[in-house]
C-alpha cells in the first residue's frame, strides 16, 4: 500500500535534471541540450515538454509589472525505459525559439543615437527580462510528473 502511494507521487520514482551548456545566447535562437533521467525503480517516461520562458518585469516596488511570454517549446513523444538503481539515461534535445523584443528595444534598434536613448528609457523604468527553461516529464502510473528549471544566462 504504501509503495504504491509512493509510486503515485513520484516519490522515489524518475527524477529528472536539465544538463545545459555554460553559455546561452539569446541570439541563437535554439538551445541544445539534455535531459538526465535516473530512478530507484523501472519506471516508463512517455514524453517530455520543454520550454523556454521569458520572464519581463519592469516598474518599482508597489508598482512594478511582471510577464511571462513563452518564446519556444519542445515535445519529444518517445518512451524511454528508466531502469533501476539509479543508472542515468540522457535524452538530447535541441529546443527553437524565437526572442520578443519590446517597444522601446524595437525604437533602440533603429540607430545608434536611439540606442542610447532606449537604454535610459530601460534603466528609468528598471525594465529586466530574465530567461529559463522548464522541463516536465509524463511518466507512466504516476500523478505528480517530474520537472526541472533553470535559469538560462
Amino acid at each position: 500500500m504504501l509503495g504504491k502511494v509512493k509510486q503515485w507521487l513520484g516519490i522515489e520514482g524518475v527524477k529528472l535534471e536539465l544538463v545545459l551548456p555554460p553559455d546561452f545566447d539569446l541570439r541563437q535562437g535554439s538551445l541544445a541540450g539534455m535531459v538526465r533521467f535516473r530512478s530507484k525503480n523501472t519506471q516508463t517516461v512517455t514524453a517530455i515538454k520543454l520550454a523556454i520562458i521569458e520572464k519581463y518585469s519592469r516598474g518599482r516596488d508597489a508598482e512594478a509589472l511582471v510577464d511571462e511570454y513563452e518564446l519556444g517549446t519542445q515535445v519529444i513523444r518517445q518512451t524511454i525505459e528508466v531502469p533501476a538503481d539509479g543508472e542515468p539515461i540522457e535524452v538530447p534535445f535541441l529546443v527553437q525559439f524565437a526572442p520578443m523584443t519590446s517597444a522601446i528595444e524595437d525604437f533602440g534598434n533603429r540607430n545608434v543615437l536611439f540606442k542610447g536613448l532606449a537604454w535610459v528609457a530601460k534603466k528609468t523604468r528598471n525594465a529586466v527580462s530574465e530567461y529559463r527553461i522548464e522541463a516536465e516529464a509524463q511518466v507512466k502510473g504516476v500523478g505528480l510528473n517530474p520537472f526541472d528549471k533553470k535559469i538560462l544566462g
